[in-house]
């Protein structure tokens, strides 16, 4: 503001010199040019005094104190705009910004950590994208060998209808009776059973019910039981549709009670809090593709992925709680309830990778099984023989095996095998516990987790399979067992 004013009061005073200056012009007394003018005041005869001059200087002092005095203010109120602005700016440290400023600020931290969530999951998305992508061409790929091994098979027994070959004038209906006619062809020939089980839509396995063979092509004995030798490459049956199957549990009944047969196949979802559904596939290729032939809803809340399909019933452990249920799947229904003595669960004892493990159920070729641990056996794992009907213990044994130490377990011909890890792409059958004997013993049989998370495995007796769950993916293992 001063200088506006400076600049007005020489214009006023250049326009009154303008008008009545009168220049002279002489030499001084020394002989030197010398100028001179005089300025006519309209309202003053003369020049005004030197009180009158200090009166004027003083008045333009007071003017310059009060314009020096709003300039200061001017400088301290940018001051504070400068550091509000800092402020705003995240300059200043947070504890000195206003309330406003504050709340500004963590809002846009917020929008920082959800735009970083975002980009995060979007990766994901693009990797889980990418996998589905290859898992695509891989599916299409089988189905296009499928496709040409399905046509060759439909040429030859074309083929045989005709009567093109020599040993034998039945058709694939007659051959499947296993008469003895058929003994040129030789049922044990594995190409022969591949052929027939795709041209009838039966599983090889049920073929083999008479005439069973092991991987070594030697007769099984007995029941089949041997020691475990061998476990074969995964092989992914389907993979869960959404985020509450990361973990869960699928079996079949390895003596199936009607209606249902050794090809029904149930799954349970076990990602939340209350674990109810269960999904009923009566044929394996609609569990394959993902289409239930029903669900049951259990009337009580299941807890982990240790539950088991036997004798046409479900057996699970009961949420939070050490006691295991029974339920009817034809009638729907709960036909026993048990507490497994001093079992620990929820989260006590479980298996390595967690999951509330704590009671796990097994199946093998001599029946019901549950696997535990209590504080008396400070951790080990405890192994207990049930009667299926009324889920009474009937035989008890402890190991030396710590049960927090292994991934999971199973149970083949009374013989408890553990997993060593659960994520390891390349772990193995490491600890096998023997009833009979009452002894362990370490083992190394590869065992392959593909998707690095197996939240399940179990023993199906009628199939000599393992079954797992790795990381959203239900997947089957071939078995082989050495003679007894």
């Amino acid at each position: 503001m001063l200088g506006p004013q400076l600049l007005l009061l020489g214009c006023l005073v250049w326009g009154a010199l303008g008008r009545t200056a009168n220049l002279r012009k002489g030499n001084d007394r020394n002989g030197r040019c010398l100028y001179t003018f005089t300025v006519h005041s309209p309202n003053e005869s003369s020049c005004p005094g030197s009180g009158e001059a200090n009166s004027a200087i003083q008045e333009l002092q007071r003017d310059s104190s009060a314009q020096q005095s709003e300039l200061e203010a001017a400088k301290i109120r940018l001051s504070v705009l400068e550091t509000l602005v800092k402020q705003l700016r995240g300059d200043e440290s947070p504890g000195l910004m206003p309330p406003a400023v504050q709340e500004m600020q963590r809002e846009l931290d917020n929008l920082r950590r959800e735009k970083t969530s975002l980009e995060a999951d979007y990766n994901n998305f693009l990797q889980e994208k990418a996998s589905l992508e290859k898992e695509k061409r891989q599916l299409e790929n089988e189905n296009r060998n499928l496709a040409r091994r399905l046509a060759n098979s439909q040429r030859e027994l074309e083929m045989l209808r005709l009567g093109q070959c020599p040993q034998v004038k039945e058709t694939a209906a007659d051959i499947s009776q296993g008469s003895k006619e058929v003994s040129k062809w030789g049922v044990q020939n594995l190409d022969y059973q591949e052929l027939k089980s795709e041209l009838s839509e039966v599983p090889a396995s049920h073929i083999f019910k008479e005439n069973s063979t092991n991987h070594s092509g030697t007769k099984d004995v007995d029941n089949g039981c041997g020691e475990l030798v061998w476990v074969g490459e995964p092989i992914t049956l389907r993979k869960a549709e959404t985020i509450a199957g990361k973990y869960g549990v699928w079996m079949r009944d390895p003596e199936p009670m009607y209606p249902y047969t050794r090809e029904t196949t149930w799954r349970v979802d076990t990602v939340g809090t209350d674990i109810r559904q269960v999904f009923q596939y009566d044929q394996i290729s609609q569990f394959m593709r993902g289409y239930p032939s029903k669900v049951h809803v259990l009337p009580i809340p299941m807890e982990s992925t240790g539950a088991v399909v036997y004798r046409g019933a479900l057996y699970y452990q009961k949420h939070t709680s050490r006691i295991v249920i029974k339920y009817d799947l034809k009638t729907e229904s709960v036909k026993a309830q048990k507490e497994i003595p001093n079992a620990g669960y929820h989260g006590q004892f479980p298996y390595s990778w967690g999951g509330y493990t704590d009671i796990d159920l097994a199946v093998d070729e001599t029946g019901l099984w549950v696997i535990y641990s209590t504080e008396e056996a400070k951790g080990a794992i405890v192994l207990s023989k049930m009667n299926p009907d009324t889920l009474e213990l009937k035989q008890t044994w402890e190991t030396n095996i710590r049960k927090q130490s292994v991934a999971n377990s199973f149970i083949i011909c009374g013989t408890l095998y553990t997993v060593s890890s659960y994520s390891m792409a390349d772990a193995t059958i490491n600890l096998a516990y023997d009833t009979s004997a009452r002894s362990s013993k370490a083992l190394t049989i590869p065992f392959k987790n593909r998707y690095k998370y197996s939240s399940m495995v179990d023993y199906n007796p009628a199939e000599k399979k393992i079954f797992s769950w790795d990381n959203f993916n239900m997947v089957e293992y071939d078995i082989r067992l050495s003679q007894m």
